[in-house]
């Protein structure tokens, strides 16, 4: 209650006032009308429900609001002095916030950035513009051992757990995917009542602490799980193995934070920390692992199963794609997740230094299929720093099917980018298990805010492909994004890198290939 105790404060110092006023000279009238004002609009701050810095900060928050109307002098102090730190930068956050809004994304003046400098990328108009479609592009998922395929959104909402995120996060994410008809990935923390109030499509994610379908020992059970999938609104099930933003570890939840819903939809005791292993403890082989998710998708009654990896190395994904040839069943898609990806809390040296980016991930994971002859039965899904329609667009080229958009869908429930999300003191309500600080995000205001920048950054990204001419993402080729690299010198993708032809793998090797695939093994992920 301590950001309450202005208003108190100011409460008592109007009633003092107004006794003093009637005795004193009349200036006390002029200052009881201004503290009165002030009462006024801390009330409306509080009852508001545009606003969740208002909400928890009442006149105290009008402060940042200020500062945000000197733009763009203030951004680019900051921006010169680095004070932006890791978070999207200042165009991306722009973008989000803006299209949550429904305010049009229109800018005045020409590009800000060095179009000249060695790394920038950009995307290759066609000279003859196509029509763009009446309805954007979906991707079905679901191969030819999935009886129950589902029609992905080109832009989904990326794994957030309930308990890094609050139950209005949660509510208003889920509600914006219902309102907007694309699906709600729900982290590795279960699947809790907030996920199912309002009817949003769900992909279950099941991580190696398999939270809501585990034993009372922390393993797999098969009964929790089929009852839990069979629900109608979970339209996936997905299997992490990795988190871009970690790899390699699991994620703790401190004791003090397993209040009584969190362990309920975890399925651990209360009051006890949580502990997610690096490892899964239900296949330790590329082959368990396979014949696992196709465990999954029976279970589930034949709804798409997959699963979720940072890349880490080639060898690995080969390992797989060998296993997916001698089981015979392979996985529904695959989410890449670079390690350019989010996360609540993590060891700086795992933020910054494992794991491989999206991009290379992206290619490496494309390439490996197709040239087994996978390609067309798997789709792939792309998470990491997606936020714009270029974004999107960038990683259909690169490989992807469709996309995943964790930071960005927080921003557009309000995220200011405090940094503090492991704290339990997110200032706007999005990542805070405190009833008090979660009352300042409005469900159904941020709900509609989710619907709206998720819509209209698809919408972006036909956009661009109908520019490049293109009306269908299938179309989109590798030479149509190019890349600086020297001041007088450009590469598109296609040149860049090495585009494997279907079946090459298992006829012959190219060069730079065959070492990892001859040390790839389905019955290991151990190299030799």
């Amino acid at each position: 209650m301590g950001r309450f105790l202005a208003i108190t404060s100011v409460l008592a110092a109007v009633v003092a006032l107004g006794w003093v006023a009637t005795v004193g000279p009349w200036a006390w009238w002029v200052v009881g009308a201004l503290i009165a004002a002030l009462v006024i609009l801390a009330i409306y701050d509080l009852v508001q429900t545009k606003h969740a810095i208002l909400r928890n900060y009442p006149v105290a928050g009008h402060l940042r609001f200020l500062l945000e109307s000197l733009r763009p002098e203030l951004q680019q102090y900051f921006i010169e002095r680095n004070w932006d730190g890791k978070p999207f930068d200042r165009d991306t956050r722009s973008i989000v916030y803006e299209r949550s809004k429904g305010i049009h994304g229109e800018k005045a003046f020409g590009t800000e950035r060095d179009v000249n400098a060695a790394g920038y990328e950009y995307l290759a108009h066609s000279t003859a513009p196509v029509p763009q479609p009446a309805q954007p592009p979906r991707v079905m998922v679901g191969g030819p051992d999935c009886s129950q395929p589902y029609s992905m959104a080109l832009l989904n909402v990326s794994a957030m757990s309930f308990g890094a995120l609050s139950p209005n996060a949660v509510r208003a994410l889920n509600r914006g995917a219902e309102m907007g008809g694309f699906a709600h990935d729900t982290g590795e923390g279960g699947i809790s009542p907030y996920h199912l109030e309002n009817g949003g499509d769900l992909i279950w994610e099941v991580g190696s602490g398999y939270f809501g379908t585990r034993t009372s020992d922390g393993r797999f059970d098969p009964k929790l799980f089929a009852d839990q999938s069979t629900n109608d609104q979970v339209k996936c099930v997905s299997l992490k193995l990795s988190q871009g933003a970690k790899p390699g570890i699991g994620g703790v939840l401190p004791a003090a934070k397993v209040n009584a819903e969190i362990a309920h939809a975890r399925g651990v005791p209360q009051g006890e920390k949580c502990v997610s292993p690096a490892a899964h403890t239900a296949f330790s082989t590329p082959i368990e692992l396979i014949e696992f998710i196709a465990r999954m998708r029976d279970l589930s009654g034949g709804k798409p199963a997959g699963f979720k990896l940072c890349v880490g190395s080639r060898v690995d994904v080969l390992a797989i794609c060998k296993a997916i040839k001698d089981v015979g069943t392979p996985p529904d898609f695959i989410i890449v997740d670079g390690s350019e990806g989010g996360t609540g809390a993590a060891p700086l040296e795992f933020e910054d230094h494992m794991g491989t980016p999206l991009t290379d991930g992206l290619l490496t994971v494309h390439n490996a299929l197709v040239g087994t002859g996978l390609r067309d039965r798997i789709r792939i899904g792309a998470s990491g720093k997606v936020a714009a329609g270029n974004d999107i667009v960038k990683r259909l080229a690169q490989g992807a099917d469709y996309t995943n958009s964790a930071r960005a869908m927080m921003m557009a429930i309000g995220c200011i980018q405090a940094q503090v999300c492991h704290t339990g003191l997110c200032p706007v309500g999005v990542t805070t298990q405190d009833p008090r600080r979660q009352r300042a995000l409005h469900v159904g205001d941020k709900s509609e805010r989710v619907r709206n920048y998720q819509e209209a950054t698809v919408a972006q990204a036909v956009e661009i492909m109908a520019a490049m001419g293109v009306s269908d993402p299938r179309e989109l080729r590798p030479e149509m994004l190019q890349r600086n690299v020297g001041p007088a010198d450009h590469r598109s993708y296609a040149e860049l890198y090495e585009w494997l032809e279907p079946g090459e793998l298992l006829s012959q090797p190219p060069e730079a290939w065959s070492k990892d695939w001859a040390l790839a093994e389905s019955s290991t992920f151990h190299r030799r």
